[in-house]
């Protein structure tokens, strides 16, 4: 088991965000974090990534809480954020340097595999640029070269599809997957839920702040008493379940 989250209770301001979240991320697993804006995604994220800090409960990476050991805890994650973070005067090739420095990676086989992701995501003849000049597209892809090129624990990855064109789309998901058939885990949270039905082998269905519901398609079906029904139609009956309670 790489990731697990027991009755995690946590937040921002004086009211909690999150309450007593339960859930685990295996390896050699992809699980779809779903619910709508606002329902306590993002927080979970921040509190999984180290922050935010959990007012009950506890989170472990293979067995680690970050309060144990901040270094080692952190190193087993690779985060992909919604919003590409970026210093405005590093250059490409000075964000996978500082990458390959702030995990004490090794230099030489890293940048090996740098060099292939920057080639897949057509990036390998701009590594002297700054990120003005990129798109917002060109920033995502950069935040998943630093961040695939390691090789993490748990990857999170927090909508990761936004601004990428179908392509990169592709080629992002084809880097998950062999992520996870090469043992990792990842929880990636996304509003595409077609491509979330399609790759993720479970989900965690949130509202609220809460777990409501996780399991595989098949589980969410029987859940809702819908045989047949796509992700895509058990978080719209999650929906109107939420609208119709206030």
């Amino acid at each position: 088991m790489t990731l697990k989250v027991e009755n995690l209770t946590g937040g921002y301001g004086p009211l909690p965000v999150l309450k007593n979240e339960t859930f685990d991320v295996l390896n050699n697993e992809i699980v779809g974090l779903i619910g709508l804006n606002g329902a306590g995604k993002s927080t979970t994220i921040k509190h999984i990534i180290g922050l935010l800090q959990p007012r009950e409960g506890e989170i472990r990476i293979d067995g680690i809480k970050l309060q144990e050991n901040v270094e080692e805890y952190r190193k087993k994650i690779a985060y992909v954020p919604e919003i590409p973070v970026l210093y405005p005067e590093l250059t490409l090739k000075e964000h996978i340097e500082l990458t390959i420095m702030a995990y004490d990676l090794d230099k030489k086989s890293t940048w090996n595999r740098a060099n292939k992701l920057l080639k897949k995501f057509r990036l390998d003849n701009k590594l002297e640029w700054f990120p003005e000049n990129f798109s917002k597209g060109m920033k995502q892809k950069v935040m998943i070269v630093c961040a695939f090129m390691r090789d993490a624990s748990l990857f999170i990855i927090d909508e990761p599809f936004t601004g990428l064109d179908p392509i990169a789309v592709h080629d992002l998901l084809e880097l998950v997957e062999e992520k996870k058939v090469n043992g990792s885990s990842i929880l990636m949270s996304t509003h595409i839920l077609a491509t979330a039905q399609q790759y993720a082998d479970r989900f965690i269905l949130i509202n609220n702040g809460q777990v409501k519901l996780q399991g595989n398609l098949k589980e969410l079906q029987r859940a809702y008493k819908m045989p047949d029904a796509s992700l895509d139609d058990i978080y719209m009956e999650m929906t109107r379940e939420v609208i119709n309670n206030g």
